[in-house]
């Protein structure tokens, strides 16, 4: 019984891991920001989402034959001390527990300011407490729970861009009149073609596109915990190409189809703009349901994994020992324990610190998701070159080693649109410094000590 529970459960089933791959995939930035990111872009944008999506497919695939060749192993972080060593391990571990506790601070205050839609007078922090403590509790409970809590946090985004998307049809199958005109497929490039921005401002919405499919990792995290990981991961990553061109490129598609371009606001939501033009005057209110709900989604899944990953990064020696205790009901409460502390100071940040603190620490955290799915793109590279990695495979990526060196050239690509771009540069040279001060951390927690040993 003392061995068993310090496993890992496996008790996450199949339509979990289904719903938290397509969760993982679609942000509040779908629903909030999609309209400035069309207006930045124009709707070359669909291309940089059908780009985008593909390499995060192949991502995937990687992560996914890494999973696969040891079901032992329950995260990704395994993999990378197996085959590029311990140092590499401390570095990337850390790194994305830091990108996830940046994800989880920014959409812990975004929870309060949704939940002020309806509240106006009651203070910020109160919902974001309430929120924390909630999602903290589900967790400590059974990780059954977090899968049934992402399950339908996923469905209701499901649901309302599946709703967008017949709507739209219906609108663009009978000419709707709308104020900016009839709806029809021509509104797309009718308005300065598909590159209206030109070749710059194609490039710099790769940005934008990028930091819409940070998480979607997490499928490959939470496939650790299933009770059938051989049939249920394979099918996850497979149909993360149907879901990219179904929910992002379909809803874009149908709103670009609905308004021209150059129309769209940039203050409301385009889902609240094309649900309010038929009649349905609760659509603000139910849109803010959606992305209240998708901020509490990020949120959890940010302590489920930051969780997971400090217990990995204890079992490697690279965090204190007690952090690697499960509860009776297989949970890492300790691990959870901390990284909701952290979490926690998003409310007191509120208090003491400006909002742009919180856009450059999440645009570290996008920044540092690169570096992230470079090294699982290198860590498979190894894995490949080894002994093990020249077995037969059910799950090989494809077109290997072409397509790790495409990823690499993605990811380098992106880099480069960061710093090129004024909102993201500091966040960009920035970033560096986290590096090396990991670094210093590992010389001295480790090589010192051998030194002296």
């Amino acid at each position: 019984m003392a061995q068993q529970e310090q496993e890992l459960s496996r008790s996450l089933k199949n339509r979990h891991v289904q719903l938290i791959s397509i969760g993982g995939a679609i942000g509040t930035g779908l629903f909030l920001g999609s309209g400035k990111s069309i207006q930045q872009t124009g709707p070359s944008i669909l291309f940089a989402y059908m780009i985008t999506g593909g390499i995060c497919f192949l991502i995937m695939r990687a992560l996914g034959e890494l999973l696969l060749s040891n079901t032992n192993n329950h995260s990704f972080l395994d993999f990378v001390a197996e085959y590029l060593g311990k140092k590499w391990a401390f570095i990337t571990g850390w790194t994305y527990w830091f990108c996830w506790i940046a994800i989880a601070m920014a959409d812990l205050t975004a929870t309060g300011l949704y939940v002020r839609y309806w509240f106006p007078n009651i203070p910020q922090w109160l919902p974001e407490i309430c929120a924390l403590l909630i999602l903290v509790a589900l967790n400590l409970i059974a990780v059954s729970l977090f899968g049934e809590l992402e399950f339908w946090f996923a469905l209701i985004k499901v649901v309302a861009i599946l709703a967008l998307i017949g709507i739209g049809a219906y609108m663009i199958f009978t000419h709707y009149p709308t104020s900016a005109g009839p709806v029809k497929l021509a509104n797309i490039w009718s308005h300065g073609g598909w590159f209206p921005k030109g070749l710059k401002g194609f490039l710099q919405s790769f940005q934008m596109v990028t930091f819409a499919f940070v998480g979607i990792e997490l499928v490959g995290l939470v496939a650790g915990e299933t009770k059938d990981p051989e049939k249920v991961l394979p099918e996850a990553i497979n149909n993360i190409p149907i879901r990219i061109i179904l929910f992002y490129l379909g809803s874009l598609f149908v709103i670009m189809a609905i308004y021209p371009w150059n129309s769209l606001g940039t203050s409301e939501s385009p889902f609240v703009e094309v649900f309010s033009e038929i009649g349905i005057t609760v659509a603000a209110t139910v849109i803010n349901i959606v992305v209240l709900s998708a901020a509490a989604s990020a949120c959890n899944s940010a302590i489920y994994s930051t969780g997971r990953m400090i217990r990995s990064l204890a079992q490697e020696g690279s965090a204190p020992k007690p952090f690697v205790k499960l509860t009776k009901h297989q949970v890492p409460a300790n691990a959870i324990f901390f990284s909701a502390l952290v979490i926690f100071s998003a409310v007191i940040m509120n208090f003491v610190m400006p909002s742009q603190v919180f856009t450059v620490v999440t645009s570290i955290a996008t920044t540092c998701f690169l570096f992230v799915w470079g090294i699982l793109t290198y860590t498979h590279l190894k894995y490949r070159r080894s002994i093990r990695g020249k077995q037969s495979h059910a799950f090989k990526m494809p077109f290997y080693p072409l397509s790790n060196y495409l990823i690499f050239a993605f990811l380098l690509f992106v880099s480069g649109v960061l710093l090129y771009t004024p909102e993201t540069r500091l966040a960009a040279l920035v970033t560096p410094v986290w590096f090396l001060l990991l670094r210093g951390i590992y010389y001295l927690k480790f090589q010192r000590k051998q030194k002296g040993s």
